[in-house]
Parts: C-alpha cells; sequence; structure tokens
C-alpha cells in the first residue's frame, strides 16, 4: 500500500511538472515581451492588480507590443474578462454607429450609482430629453455671457491675488489645487448661484471636492472587478467602499446645503421663469442652471419629475462634468508649458496681437473674445489634451454578442476598455511622432486649426454622447493659461516629480509645484 501511494504521489508530481512546463511553454513570450503573464487558474489577475497605478502607461506598453486589442483574462469564476482596444474604428462602432448595443445605463448606474439618475447614468428616451434640456441652457448666448463675465471676475478676484501672494512671498504653489479651487468656485457659481471663494490666500479646505476627488478614485477599482466582489466589500463597508460612502455622504450634505440656499434666495426674489431661454435682459448678473431648473416651464421640462433628489443628481452631474476636466487639461497644460520653452515663448509671441486692448489693465486678464483669435494657443490645448486626456478611458458592455470592427468577438461578459490616453501614443494613429509635444499638427498649410474625427480624436467622446460643454471648457482652459503665461514665470519645485494619478480623471499624483515669478513690476 505505501509503495503504490509513493508511485502516485511521484506520478502526480510529474504530471503536475509536465502541465507547468507545457503551460510556461506556450506563454513563455509573455516573460520576454512585458505581456501580461496567464497564470492557470487565476489568469492576469495579478499583472492587474500590479498595475493599478500605472495602469494607463502599461496599457500603452502592451497595445505597442501586441497591436490594437488585447485581452485581459480573469480567474474563471469572475465570469468575465476585459477587452482593451485602441482600434479608432472599434472605438466609433461602439461609441456612435452601434451604440444601441453597448447601452451606458446598465453599466454606469450601478459603477457610478453616486452619481445619481441624470443624465451621465442614462440612456434612450430619458437621455434625449435630459440632454435636449441641458443643450439649451448651454447654447443660451445670456448664458454664456454669464458664464464668460464669472470666469474672468474670478480670476482677477481668485487666481491673479493667489499668484501674487506667492510671488512676493516665495512661497511654492500646487496649480493643481489652485486649478482645482478657481474652477470649483466657477462651476459652483454657473450652477447653483453661490460662489464659494475656496480660491483666496487662505485656501479653505471644500469638502464637496475632496468628497468628488475620493469618489472618483474608489469608482476606478470597481472596473477591474466583477459586480458580485465591489459589491461584497460595499456590503462590508471596508476598503475603497468605505470611502465611497464616506465621500457620497458628504456630496449629499454639501448639495442639500446649496439647494436649501437657493430656495430661501428664490423666496424673497422675482423671477421671469423664461428669461434664461427667451434672452431677456431682465437680469444683468444673469440666471444659474439650478435657476432654471426651479424656474421651469412646462413646454421644456415637461417629463421631469424635479424633485430635490434630481436636483441633487443634475447638480452633481453638472458639477462633475464642469470641473474635472477643466482642472486636468489647465494642470497638464501649464506642465507642458514649462518644460518645453519654445512653446511658451511663441504662445506669448501670439498673444501680443490682442494685448493693445489690455495694456491698459496690470495684470492683463484675458477674457474669451481675446483667446478666440488665438490659433497657436487653441493647437498647444488641442495638444496637450491629446497626449493628458482628462477621462483617459472609456468603457462599455455589449448587451447582445457582437464583432467589433478590428474583429473581435465580445459578448455580455466582456468589459471593453477604450484607452483614449493610449491611442494618443500608438504610431498607427498619429504618426512615428506621437508620443511628442508637437501643436503644430493641429495647424493647416493656410493657417487655421485642423480638424480630427472624434474617433481618433475622442478626447470629448465621440457620436451622439459628444461633450456639450466643449467649447465651454477649452474658452476657460485659454482665458487661464493666457492670463497665467503673460503675466508670469513659473518653475519646477527643485525635486518636484510628475505623476499620473489612479482615478477615472487624469489628475497628477502629487500636485503641480512650482515657484511664481512675475514678469512685469
Amino acid at each position: 500500500m505505501a509503495l503504490s501511494l509513493g508511485y502516485f504521489e511521484i506520478a502526480t508530481t510529474l504530471l503536475f511538472i509536465l502541465v507547468i512546463a507545457n503551460f510556461f511553454r506556450i506563454n513563455r513570450k509573455s516573460f520576454h515581451t512585458n505581456v501580461p503573464f496567464e497564470w492557470p487558474l487565476i489568469g492576469m489577475l495579478p499583472a492587474v492588480i500590479d498595475n493599478m497605478n500605472r495602469v494607463h502607461d502599461r496599457l500603452v506598453e502592451i497595445h505597442t507590443i501586441v497591436g490594437p486589442t488585447f485581452l485581459f483574462k480573469f480567474p474563471f469564476f469572475f465570469n468575465m474578462s476585459l477587452l482593451s482596444s485602441v482600434d479608432p474604428m472599434d472605438m466609433h462602432y461602439i461609441m456612435s454607429k452601434n451604440m444601441q448595443n453597448f447601452p451606458k445605463a446598465p453599466l454606469f448606474s450601478k459603477m457610478f450609482d453616486f452619481m445619481g439618475k441624470a443624465w451621465f447614468n442614462c440612456d434612450g428616451e430619458e437621455w434625449k430629453i435630459q440632454r435636449r434640456v441641458v443643450q439649451v441652457l448651454l447654447t443660451n448666448n445670456r448664458f454664456n455671457r454669464f458664464l464668460g463675465k464669472t470666469s474672468a471676475r474670478n480670476i482677477e478676484k481668485g487666481l491673479i491675488p493667489v499668484l501674487d501672494n506667492a510671488a512676493n512671498n516665495g512661497s511654492v504653489l500646487d496649480l493643481q489645487d489652485v486649478f482645482n479651487r478657481l474652477t470649483f468656485d466657477t462651476s459652483c457659481k454657473i450652477v447653483t448661484g453661490y460662489n464659494p471663494c475656496s480660491l483666496s490666500l487662505k485656501l479653505p479646505e471644500i469638502p464637496f471636492s475632496k468628497a468628488l476627488d475620493e469618489a472618483e478614485e474608489s469608482v476606478l477599482l470597481r472596473h477591474a472587478m466583477p459586480e458580485s466582489v465591489w459589491k461584497l466589500l460595499k456590503w462590508m463597508n471596508i476598503g475603497s467602499e468605505k470611502t465611497l460612502t464616506h465621500a457620497w455622504a458628504i456630496l449629499d450634505v454639501e448639495i442639500g446645503k446649496l439647494i436649501s440656499m437657493k430656495r430661501e434666495q428664490l423666496a424673497k426674489e422675482t423671477y421671469d421663469p423664461t428669461e434664461l431661454v427667451n434672452g431677456s435682459e431682465q437680469k444683468e448678473e444673469g440666471i444659474d442652471i439650478l435657476t432654471s431648473y426651479l424656474y421651469a416651464n412646462e413646454q421644456m421640462y415637461a417629463s421631469l419629475k424635479i424633485d430635490d433628489n434630481f436636483l441633487r443628481d443634475t447638480i452633481l452631474n453638472y458639477m462633475l462634468a464642469s470641473r474635472d476636466t477643466t482642472i486636468s487639461s489647465l494642470t497638464w497644460f501649464i506642465w507642458l508649458v514649462i518644460i518645453y520653452p519654445e512653446t511658451l515663448n511663441k504662445i506669448r509671441e501670439e498673444l501680443k496681437s490682442v494685448l493693445p486692448s489690455l495694456e491698459s489693465e496690470n495684470p492683463c486678464i484675458f477674457k474669451s473674445e481675446d483667446v478666440n483669435k488665438l490659433t497657436y494657443l487653441h493647437a498647444c490645448v488641442c495638444e496637450s489634451l491629446r497626449l493628458y486626456p482628462p477621462v483617459p478611458f472609456q468603457l462599455r458592455v455589449p448587451e447582445k454578442p457582437d464583432k467589433l470592427p478590428s474583429g473581435v468577438c465580445v459578448t455580455p461578459n466582456d468589459k471593453i476598455i477604450m484607452s483614449v490616453y493610449a491611442m494618443a501614443r500608438m504610431k498607427s494613429i498619429w504618426g512615428e511622432d506621437c508620443s511628442e509635444f508637437k501643436p503644430e499638427r493641429w495647424i493647416t498649410e493656410k493657417g487655421g486649426i485642423k480638424h480630427e474625427p472624434t474617433y481618433k480624436y475622442p478626447v470629448f467622446n465621440d457620436g451622439p454622447r459628444n461633450c456639450l460643454g466643449k467649447d465651454m471648457a477649452l474658452n476657460h482652459t485659454k482665458m487661464v493659461a493666457a492670463t497665467i503665461i503673460h503675466n508670469y514665470n513659473l518653475e519646477m519645485m527643485e525635486g518636484h516629480v510628475v505623476e499620473k494619478n489612479c482615478s477615472i480623471i487624469l489628475y497628477m499624483k502629487h500636485g503641480l509645484k512650482v515657484n511664481v515669478f512675475k514678469r512685469w513690476t
């Protein structure tokens, strides 16, 4: 009996060695090509976990080696796989051509549950109704004048004093935090009518903004987990799900305060409910978005139930859309200008073309009508957004089995991640110089701005869900950038490390810490 048992153990051991040896033989390329290794039973889960903190650059490395598509295989009991694609035609097919089979709501309403039921998490007729309302509000001339004045005022009263103070005192400034506060103040004013004045010399805490950052970082981890896993963590109230629950509660409280303040204010004032839509000049200051919803006319908002829950979700959607992307785009743009002095000099030369109208002001503050004339500045912003897109990836799941233009077949058990960040670094899409910061690629031979198809340059999304606030975001970015570039010299703090964070928005992990110097005295 002992002898037979010994033979059995030897035979089992030899069989195991043969299986493992064969497995390593089949997968030996993974060790030499920097492609994630597929382990028995657990698949590529170790590689995914190990690279979560540098997921964006890891996808660039993988696709540079394997081509436009790669399938991350998870343990069989996960009952899911993750397909990564940087194929522009896949992007167009999923986001536009056959978007009906890749609905957003079923996936996002669960993963981004803290965002509620406004347009971000909607599909179908409900999404169309809400988007139509958003479009009417954002394209209204009066609202855009209100936005322009608010942005200029916050640059003058908030940004300039903080930069001057840092220059006078020789103190180090985290520009990402400054842009966070500036954009938060502007967004809060145009969305709710209330300016929290978070960008001041005291740099006070911003509970709303901090909570939103924590929520976004927590949601990123859900992208790489089966729903059952993150729901278990949520039920146990541990890890990232505990952080999200805490952040969610803070967002509810802060937004609830804003809604209550607005109701109290409106109870004391009289508004014409049609003035935002028909362009009346009844209120010189302009009407914020929350007021426009509270004074909704029946024709425009016929199918919307505008209660406090709807207002809470809508405010949060507007704040996320207007705040996060602008913070990211400004931070990466200013960093690129700092490390490319030749680009900085070209921008300053172009700024001189609009200076006559500003020469009486000290410091010069560039307005929307000024920066709209600047082709090279616009090209620089486009190139910065290409290399560092604020939303670095898109995620979808097919409702029914489908075949992508790249030839890959997908099922409802497949998550499809489309890395906008990695697409910008593919030679097959942008050429041999794809990784270079080259604003000239956006300027035509005649000196105009070159337009690229959205599936090649999906920074503002592709298809029917394209960003309605694109022009607003670009204008605000250019206004702030032009004002800083003309009035100040910036130097990176010695030893400061620029790293990408791990979140659904592409921020700098350690901020952007600089020394500020005035150009003029």
